[in-house]
């Protein structure tokens, strides 16, 4: 193009004004609001005079096209950002896929006081002002025999409001075995640091003695904490004091104790065929004064954090200001209180009743079967461009749950004549609902642990759209 032609171009392009009283944008004007449909309008024009600058226009396009232009603008602005997906990578309890899956009693606990006002603070036999605590902690109470309790809006933040709470301006003892870092960068000597408690490391990183603990404390101690491992495991030559010698400890020494249990298990795992992981009950009963632990993962509800324990602590948790910064709303708690509901109420179906549970123990010959049907439907979209495979392999629970154990599973093993797993997998993930999987040896892996009637629908919605431009 020459420079003469693209100078006409650029004095052609019709002002904002003009185009704003065109019918085609006044039919936008009717859908959304003015300033967000000028805003859109002048950034098309400005795309439309680069691309005369770099000779990719000859003439200008008509009013229907900066119209359309404008609205696929405004409809990428204002769309919905958070999106179904499908989770095939293998991690059933994903962080960055939104965690856990709430029940169906969850889901409809939080529409309920979503959509309407409810007494979270306010005693209705009274008629006057009560404590957002006392929803869930009467079921906490009867599940795991604590005092009191209070609930905060993660695990992290619990663990730096008791910490805060506990032993601010004090040290607290620790094994150099516990200090880990899970996933976002959140560091057991950043959160104490944070809370203003001093770390005192005992120990080493696989041995810690319960001497060690006694031969630290001195008169500026203010707490004895034990960490779950959460994300790693030390196998070998290891040892470390149960969590009744510490509170022994603590007990003799006037010192207080807290555990970070982190995911929190209600209800012993083993039942259903899972690893065993420490029962927040039993150590409430060992004498522990506080107890912090996750609402999802393991618990199966809303993300939250949960603290139990001695009454004396949690009033005084409750007092902290941090407190209001930290405190979970009322679709929390409702959600978090349907979901303790459930383990007094129906103890006998909890693998049903938790889609979490469910997925975590989703028996292998189940799987075989959505693998069978699937790989047919997909075969039958993408032909011989596309090779497909079933093979066995192991996922895992994810977020720090049962860290090294892992589940065994069944993938679909997609791979692709033409193009590259890596491209193959962004197709996949670019579809009405995006498919996501994994890359393992030049393949796309679909691991179908997480894979139920509704996502294997969607996954072949997706191969469909896949297989037109393959």
């Amino acid at each position: 193009m020459s420079a003469n032609t693209r100078k006409n171009l650029l004095k052609q392009l019709p002002a904002i004004e003009k185009l704003l009283n065109t019918q085609e944008i006044l039919d936008l004007q009717a859908t959304y609001a003015r300033p967000l449909v000028t805003e859109a309008l002048r950034a098309v024009v400005a795309d439309i005079r680069n691309e005369i600058l770099s000779g990719n226009y000859t003439q200008l396009p008509e009013h229907t096209e900066y119209a359309e232009r404008t609205r696929q603008k405004i409809e990428a602005k204002t769309g919905n950002r958070m999106r179904p997906v499908v989770n095939a990578t293998g991690t059933v309890t994903h962080t960055n896929l939104g965690r856990s899956l709430l029940s169906d009693a969850a889901c409809e606990a939080i529409q309920q006081a979503a959509q309407n006002y409810v007494n979270l603070e306010y005693d209705i036999e009274t008629g006057k002002r009560g404590h957002r605590d006392r929803i869930t902690e009467p079921l906490l109470q009867q599940l795991t025999g604590c005092e009191a309790s209070t609930v905060v809006n993660n695990n992290a933040a619990a663990v730096l409001l008791a910490l805060q709470t506990m032993a601010r301006g004090k040290e607290v003892i620790v094994s150099r075995g516990e200090l880990i870092e899970i996933g976002g960068a959140f560091r057991i000597p950043d959160v104490m640091a944070a809370s203003g408690a001093i770390l005192r490391e005992v120990g080493t990183t696989n041995r810690t003695h319960l001497r060690d603990y006694a031969e630290a404390i001195n008169e500026n101690t203010g707490l004895l904490l034990k960490v779950h491992p959460s994300n790693y495991k030390i196998l070998g030559f290891t040892s470390t004091p149960t969590m009744e010698e510490l509170t022994e400890l603590g007990a003799q020494r006037g010192i207080p104790t807290m555990e970070d249990l982190g995911s929190g298990a209600l209800i012993d795992m083993t039942q259903y065929g899972l690893p065993h992981e420490p029962l927040v009950g039993e150590r409430i009963a060992s004498g522990v004064d506080i107890v912090t632990f996750s609402g999802d993962k393991l618990l199966g509800g809303p993300q939250a954090g949960i603290i139990v324990g001695k009454s004396e602590w949690i009033e005084k948790m409750r007092k902290n200001p941090m407190m209001r910064a930290l405190r979970v709303d009322k679709l929390i708690i409702a959600g978090l209180s349907a979901t303790l509901q459930r383990y007094l109420i129906e103890s006998t179906t909890i693998a049903e009743q938790f889609p979490m549970l469910n997925r975590y123990t989703r028996p292998i010959e189940t799987l075989q079967t959505v693998a069978k049907e699937l790989k047919a439907q997909l075969e039958d979209l993408f032909g011989e461009k596309v090779s497909i495979q079933v093979s066995e392999t192991y996922g895992q629970i994810g977020s720090g749950a049962l860290p090294v154990e892992t589940l065994p599973s069944i993938a679909l093993v997609l791979e692709p004549s033409e193009i590259s797993a890596e491209t193959l997998a962004a197709q996949f993930r670019s579809t009405t609902t995006p498919v996501i999987g994994r890359i393992k040896d030049q393949q796309f892996w679909l691991d179908l642990r997480t894979v139920y009637e509704r996502e294997q629908a969607w996954i072949v919605e997706a191969a469909t759209q896949i297989s037109k431009s393959l």
